[in-house]
């Protein structure tokens, strides 16, 4: 109810108006740990004037842009884990994320957690919150619940490092972007992550920018981005030769200010910075590579057979695979047909012979395609209305 009550006040706002939410209204689950002197200490020498600290009831604030593409990018600022720099690591970057048409969403995490045994424990644990948040008001915050990213900077990259390896499903992010990350390699070893920590096979798409001259984060993000080429896994990584630690947005005059334009690029490759007019385009590119191959079945003189025989056989042998549940005689009818669909199949493989193609594998390229189709026009759908949404507003 306290969501239902806070969202029916913010959404009347402006859209260029940014909204803060808290994410725990019944207070944060745990308790923080007494805070150490080395940690004060810490705290004394490395904030600065826009820095917060002290956080024990963590926020959400949401930057909309004026035309929304439905992606969201939730940010998590650095700071050691010992305070947050929430502007040019924070809100900064959410204005950023706007003029792509991208809705950031800054993440004030709980701190210091640095005296924790996991520092990032409960950090990560608000950022489950936020990605929970987000998903659950997609439809009220124009956002595709499949397209919300997590970008980090310094702690905050090693937040993400842990969302997207050590959690599953709805826990993670679909894509992440590490900004000077680290701390999740063995002090000892560097060469390995440390115990407990690793890339599982369906880890979501990633982005690692980094200076080379920032201690041990260039071998961080490298080891990374080698464990996921290891196991085949979408990834991207700009090291620049020089530019410290903390740059974050700020133009410190070297080549590795580039990174938010070399960002972008990525996001817009991977498809998550979509227009109306992209989304044409590539409907338009599917529906000419299905005609494409409508057209070669039928050079080849095989009309529809082999598209239709192939899917028949397709949903044949799912319900045999599932066989347990039929009777003898439906089992018995299911074997026929399969077999009188395979000789189908032969035959039209004789005709193909002398292409490197087989009528199966031609089916599922088309109905592969079919599917993206489906899914662009479905993408295209969503952000028309959207941009409705907001011309109305």
């Amino acid at each position: 109810m306290k969501w239902s009550l806070a969202l029916a006040f913010t959404l009347s706002l402006s859209a260029a108006e940014p909204l803060t939410l808290t994410l725990w209204p019944d207070g944060p689950p745990g308790q923080a740990a007494p805070i150490s002197k080395t940690t004060e200490e810490f705290i004394q020498k490395k904030a600065g004037k826009s820095t917060v600290t002290n956080i024990t009831s963590p926020t959400i604030t949401v930057y909309r842009p004026e035309k929304p593409n439905g992606t969201c990018v939730i940010v998590a600022p650095g700071g050691g884990y010992a305070f947050l720099s929430a502007v040019h690591e924070g809100s900064q970057v959410c204005e950023w994320l706007n003029t792509l048409g991208v809705t950031g969403v800054l993440l004030n995490y709980r701190t210091p957690t640095r005296d924790d045994a996991a520092p990032h424990a409960r950090p990560v644990q608000d950022a489950q919150k936020t990605l929970e948040i987000v998903r659950q008001h997609s439809a009220e915050w124009n956002l595709n619940p499949k397209r919300v990213g997590v970008l980090g900077f310094s702690a905050g990259g090693n937040l993400l490092a842990y969302l997207a390896c050590d959690q599953t499903g709805a826990q993670r992010p679909d894509f992440g972007v590490m900004i000077y990350g680290g701390g999740f390699l063995d002090p000892q070893d560097p060469s390995r992550f440390k115990e407990g920590f690793s890339v599982p096979s369906d880890a979501p798409p990633l982005f690692l920018v980094c200076a080379g001259d920032d201690g041990l984060n260039p071998i961080a993000a490298t080891q990374l981005y080698l464990e996921y080429k290891k196991k085949k896994l979408s990834a991207e990584i700009h090291l620049f030769s020089a530019g410290g630690h903390g740059f974050g947005m700020r133009d410190n005059k070297q080549p590795i200010n580039q990174w938010p334009q070399r960002c972008a690029e990525w996001m817009d490759s991977m498809g998550w910075l979509p227009t109306i007019k992209k989304l044409d385009a590539a409907i338009e590119r599917e529906e000419q590579s299905l005609q494409v191959i409508h057209q070669t079945i039928q050079r080849m003189g095989c009309g529809n057979d082999a598209e239709e025989a192939a899917n028949e056989l397709l949903r044949i042998e799912g319900q045999l695979a599932n066989s347990t549940s039929l009777e003898t005689v439906a089992k018995a009818n299911l074997d026929q047909r399969r077999v009188e669909l395979l000789k189908i199949l032969s035959a039209l493989q004789k005709k193909l012979k002398s292409m490197p193609v087989t009528p199966e594998a031609m089916v599922t390229t088309i109905n592969q395609t079919k599917a993206r189709i489906a899914q662009l026009q479905d993408e295209r759908e969503k952000l028309a209305t959207a941009l409705r949404k907001q011309a109305i507003k």
